[in-house]
């Protein structure tokens, strides 16, 4: 639900210009660096990107979820680690406090968030606990008004920056499955927490993860979200829902980009005395690339309206999720192929997203979790 077009179509254009202008140029460092230059990041703060999803009243621009679409896929027509750095606060390391937190919760870290002096990170992966994330094995025991964390938690988005954790730990140990599972905010620097080396990825540079490891760490009981145990699991399934929306419009974001630079490149090279884009085969990569990317910002933008309005949308996140990661990979791999053999090199972007879309299939819940989701939700519906 739009508020106000003329500001969100101004908050737009300079999102626009500043990935176009300012981000693009820098993709192939940060892929060579393994880095985001700390200007960048300062540039951020002072754009208010971190805080684009946090209400208004925590000193963020508590975007709705249709414009936070809009402007994810601005974000998208870049590299990911640019959008993956603000990712987290805007997303599934701030929205457990926004959904579940108690006031104190919110009034102490979500104005840090906004303005990108903290971090958030989202700590649900274990080392044998991904999709089934209700058997969740890292442990929170009560011991008089704190509890004592012991775990790993792996493939931690932005953990090797993070100010704090949400963390999902099993506070009763009788009860296996979800109800068991409460959620915490843990602080960087806490004693008995550590962070494993960085994790070397496919694609992604200048994005980190890595392993959070709780070694007896002792956390006040004012931070278990909502105040109420067993409740951590349903927080996590909310922030996902969420997330899933966020991921899909990247994807679509990142679909366009790869569309224009393949339509670019085609347009440029020449083959058998005509540029490519005149043979019917390439025109059909283009084309099928276009439609798909169309469909998918149909979907998400129908799913984050469907949301604005108060619906429950778990179905169409999963169908938007499914969708277009998928479709980002079929267009990267169709741009790829446009570009020929510079496709494989990596003086091209395409070379790049091809590796970096692989990801969005896996996390936030893989095409496989979307599938089941959608599944189970239509036998409920059916038998309501």
């Amino acid at each position: 639900m739009i508020r106000d077009t003329e500001t969100l179509n101004a908050l737009l254009d300079v999102v626009r210009r500043y990935v176009r202008d300012r981000l693009v140029p820098l993709e192939a460092k940060v892929a060579e660096d393994d880095a985001i230059p700390d200007e960048v990041i300062s540039e951020m703060r002072e754009m208010g990107l971190f805080g684009l999803t946090i209400p208004e009243e925590y000193g963020g621009l508590g975007l709705t979820m249709e414009e936070e679409i809009l402007v994810a896929m601005e974000l998208g027509r870049t590299s990911p680690a640019f959008r993956s750095l603000i990712g987290t606060n805007n997303g599934i390391g701030s929205a457990g406090i926004v959904f579940d937190g108690t006031e104190a919760q919110k009034q102490k870290y979500l104005p840090k968030y906004a303005s990108g002096e903290l971090i958030g990170s989202f700590c649900l992966t274990e080392p044998d606990v991904g999709s089934d994330s209700a058997a969740v094995k890292t442990s929170a025991i009560r011991d008089g008004d704190s509890y004592i964390l012991n775990g790993t938690k792996r493939f931690i988005t932005n953990a090797p920056r993070a100010g704090t954790f949400t963390v999902m730990a099993r506070t009763n140990p009788d009860i296996k499955g979800a109800k068991g599972v409460s959620a915490f905010i843990v602080e960087a620097g806490s004693e008995g927490l550590s962070l494993g080396p960085n994790d070397k990825k496919m694609g992604q540079a200048g994005s980190y993860t890595s392993d959070v490891v709780f070694e007896n760490v002792r956390v006040p009981a004012e931070n278990l979200i909502g105040g109420v145990e067993g409740k951590g699991f349903y927080t996590a399934m909310k922030v996902l829902d969420r997330g899933r929306l966020h991921i899909s419009s990247v994807s679509v974001g990142i679909a366009e980009r790869l569309i224009d630079d393949a339509l670019r490149f085609s347009i440029e090279r020449e083959q058998f005395g005509k540029p490519i884009c005149e043979h019917q085969l390439i025109q059909a990569m283009l084309s099928d690339s276009k439609a798909e990317a169309y469909a998918g910002k149909a979907m998400v933008l129908d799913a984050a309206r469907k949301r604005d309005e108060g619906q429950m949308t778990s179905t169409e996140a999963a169908c938007c999720k499914l969708f277009c990661t998928e479709m980002v990979g079929r267009v990267a791999d169709k741009a790829v192929q446009i570009h020929g053999g510079a496709g494989y090199i990596s003086e091209y972007a395409v070379e790049r997203f091809y590796r970096d879309v692989r990801l969005f299939r896996l996390y936030e819940g893989t095409t496989q979790i979307q599938q089941i989701v959608i599944a189970r939700n239509m036998v409920k519906e059916l038998n309501a």
